[in-house]
């Protein structure tokens, strides 16, 4: 363990992007905790990356560090599954774990047989995991998320487990506002959408009457330096903001305020439309400097790049935005490993010291 204090405001996401070797996170957790990191995300994919299983091993392998999904989404599982997934990591962890939901993709949706994600039933979801995990038993639930004769667990369960949602768009920050405990962004937010998100954030907070300073909001920083080789960085930049806008580009353009014109060249390009899979796990370097050329630089400047130090600079900055958490996103704990260095000579000192669970900020 590092005798540094612990970054507790600092996170990252294990696996980061495509993985072939899930047991990847049994050394990058310790290396985390090694680092002082506070938290550590798991996004699901349907391949290596199957939610409970990697957070069980996140935590068997950790002792200090926040764990959370970000995300995996609520109809992929029975309520009860979801429920127990939580309420065993949350036991297995003395409490560092958070249940991270999202809405995930329409057309990934459509294609495997699932109605798509809708807010309605977020909220109604959210319910009925807090429902459970006091102990209660529901009868003849009928609702957005489903209908459900009986869900229990166990009547002696008294347990307070933080949900996050991750959101992009304002009608989900405003719902995260209203249900979530904690709030994880997105990659490649310019300043203005951060602005924007935080503003949904506190109108959804403020209209049941909650506090918007009692959500952890987690700003997704894009953490690309010039000491990792160059066809990396190609990769964990053009390839991953590609990779967002094959799924999800509107979303982006609409909340960064980008040209819509951009996209609508980049999703016409020949080789976008023939690529088949995720760029970012697929595409040649070859095929990145292209795709390089469809991007322009505004879009992928919503990152830390270039030395430690600048990268550092930038993580610092995020909190002047008003944001009480950072993911250093796309990098493993070795790549992070000069960047939080320099970090701790920049680090903000009217920070506070978070709660190691990633959903809360006291």
């Amino acid at each position: 363990m590092s005798s540094d204090p612990h970054l507790t405001e600092l996170g990252f996401y294990t696996l980061a992007g495509h993985t072939r070797s899930p047991r990847d996170v049994v050394s990058e957790m310790p290396a985390a905790e090694a680092l002082g990191l506070g938290a550590a995300f798991i996004s699901e994919r349907y391949n290596f990356k199957e939610a409970g299983a990697i957070a069980g091993a996140m935590g068997a392998v950790s002792e200090t560090l926040g764990l959370a999904t970000a995300a995996t989404n609520h109809n992929t599982r029975h309520p009860l599954l979801t429920a127990s997934l939580a309420t065993t990591l949350h036991t297995m962890t003395g409490g560092r774990f958070a249940l991270g939901l999202g809405r995930g993709v329409d057309l990934r949706f459509q294609a495997i047989g699932l109605n798509k994600v809708t807010s309605a039933q977020i909220e109604d979801f959210a319910g009925l995991m807090r429902r459970l995990w006091k102990g209660e038993a529901i009868f003849g639930h009928e609702g957005p998320a489903g209908s459900y004769p009986y869900l229990h667990q166990e009547s002696y369960f008294d347990f307070d487990i933080p949900i996050l949602l991750v959101a992009i768009g304002p009608k989900t920050l405003e719902l995260a506002g209203r249900v979530a405990d904690g709030v994880v962004l997105h990659t490649y937010f310019s300043d203005r959408a951060l602005e924007t998100a935080l503003a949904a954030i506190a109108r959804g907070a403020e209209s049941v009457g909650r506090d918007p300073a009692t959500i952890r909001v987690w700003s997704v920083l894009a953490t690309i330096g010039d000491h990792i080789p160059a066809e990396v960085r190609l990769k964990k930049s053009v390839g991953r903001l590609a990779t967002y806008l094959q799924g999800y580009g509107d979303a982006l353009v609409t909340i960064n305020d980008w040209d819509p014109a951009v996209l609508a060249r980049f999703s016409a390009d020949e080789m976008v439309q023939s690529f088949l899979g995720a760029i970012d796990d697929r595409a040649t370097t070859e095929q990145l400097e292209h795709l390089a050329t469809l991007l322009p630089d505004e879009w992928l400047a919503a990152a830390a790049t270039g030395t430690p130090d600048q990268c550092a600079a930038e993580v610092a900055r995020q909190f002047s935005l008003g944001v009480s958490g950072v993911v250093l996103h796309g990098a493993t704990p070795t790549e992070l490993a000069p960047v939080v260095k320099a970090y701790r000579a920049v680090r903000p000192a009217s920070l506070p010291t978070y709660p190691a669970n990633p959903g809360r900020v006291a």
